[in-house]
């Protein structure tokens, strides 16, 4: 029985091994993929070339023993199976066939090969060409420092004025990110999702393109750089390379300030480029910071020292959490910090009052200097290198 098992794996087994080589190796051009692609199908390719190496080896090594293990008993012969009686009788035929008439073979199979080469050339040469995917998602980034107020008053007016646009169904906005590591999303970055109506209700004429060049003349605010993309492939985009827009570039070096300067001259050269829309570069050192520099000396002559002072100043400004308030299975904090009148601007912040142990009171500016700065908004990084984008 074994001289048979051996006999049978000897004769099935190359083919078996090379047919699985085969599937193996048509995978290869998948890894040349780039980008968003390369991104989604390489570990599809990788799984699939594992799986099928490894069951091109185990054909030819595990499998011919299992076989005289569990092979036992009488095996009817194939010629008996209906199933395998009907591919035969359809398989033979061809066979002779081309066996037959080789040469005609070979030359029917070049000419339909040569036939694909007409449409090729027609074919586009991007592997995921961009889809319409129904819905729009408007993208805009503004300069950075801007405030809470004025990020929440260009959200309420450019939502405004989106559902202006009769194809318009539903539009939300977010801007700013949640409570969360996973969406670090700054204040300048604005997403709003643009749902439309059915195309039957569409104006005659009127194509997703169209609608997004009349958004773009309607929406023109001063610091406000349009981007108007596909929900679905700007998150896959932002998930592999961090760029919300179809075209991006990164600048990487050791200083931000060179690095800001050099996203402004992109800024100047890529306006005049045939097909740009926007570019906005990030302002990588444009953010603004209130610093509170505590003076020593001052602070000792009434009795306050710096661990006092900055106490007051976060409870006063940022505020602190004094307890909880339970409504049902949610909990929320109760946050207790001066009135807006005293922290809404850098005067009231220097006038900010402060109850020394003697019992007297005064201002923040007597112990300390309150002046605004300007740093990095965001700091950003790839390969131990700083970074700044443009869109």
């Amino acid at each position: 029985r074994w001289q048979i098992v051996t006999e049978s794996a000897l004769e099935v087994g190359p083919a078996l091994f090379f047919s699985l080589l085969i599937i193996t190796l048509s995978f290869l051009p998948v890894f040349t993929l780039q980008a968003q692609e390369g991104k989604l199908f390489t570990p599809l390719a990788l799984t699939k070339t594992y799986a099928m190496a490894m069951a091109a080896a185990l054909a030819i090594t595990l499998v011919p023993v299992l076989m005289g293990y569990f092979i036992r008993g009488k095996i009817v012969d194939e010629k008996h199976n209906p199933i395998n009686r009907i591919f035969v009788a359809l398989y033979q035929p061809v066979i002779k066939q081309v066996l037959n008439y080789p040469k005609s073979v070979l030359f029917f199979t070049v000419l339909l090969a040569m036939s694909a080469i007409y449409p090729i050339q027609k074919t586009g040469s991007e592997f995921m060409p961009p889809l319409d995917e129904g819905d729009l998602m408007y993208m805009p980034t503004t300069y950075a420092g801007v405030s809470v107020g004025k990020a929440r008053q260009i959200l309420q007016q450019t939502d405004k004025i989106i559902k202006t646009i009769p194809e318009v169904k539903t539009v939300f906005g977010k801007i700013g990110r949640a409570q969360t590591a996973t969406d670090p999303a700054p204040l300048t970055m604005i997403e709003t999702v643009i749902q439309f109506k059915d195309k039957s209700q569409w104006r005659p004429g009127i194509t997703s393109k169209d609608i997004q060049d009349e958004l773009n003349q309607k929406i023109n605010f001063p610091g406000l750089t349009n981007a108007f993309v596909m929900p679905i492939k700007t998150r896959i985009d932002m998930l592999a390379t961090g760029i919300k827009t179809p075209v991006g570039i990164k600048v990487a070096g050791p200083e931000l300030k060179v690095i800001e300067g050099i996203g402004q001259q992109l800024e100047t050269i890529l306006q005049d480029v045939p097909g740009t829309r926007s570019v906005y570069s990030e302002r990588v050192v444009g953010g603004r910071y209130i610093k509170v520099d505590i003076d020593r000396a001052k602070a000792a002559r009434y009795g306050l020292n710096i661990q006092d002072l900055q106490t007051t100043v976060q409870t006063a400004i940022g505020g602190v959490d004094v307890t909880q308030t339970v409504e049902g299975l949610e909990r929320y904090p109760v946050n207790v910090r001066y009135l807006q009148k005293y922290r809404d601007s850098l005067t009231q912040l220097r006038l900010l009052p402060i109850l020394t142990s003697s019992q007297q009171y005064i201002t923040l500016s007597d112990v300390a200097r309150v002046y605004v700065d300007e740093g990095a908004a965001v700091i950003k990084s790839e390969n131990a290198r700083l970074n700044g984008w443009t869109y």
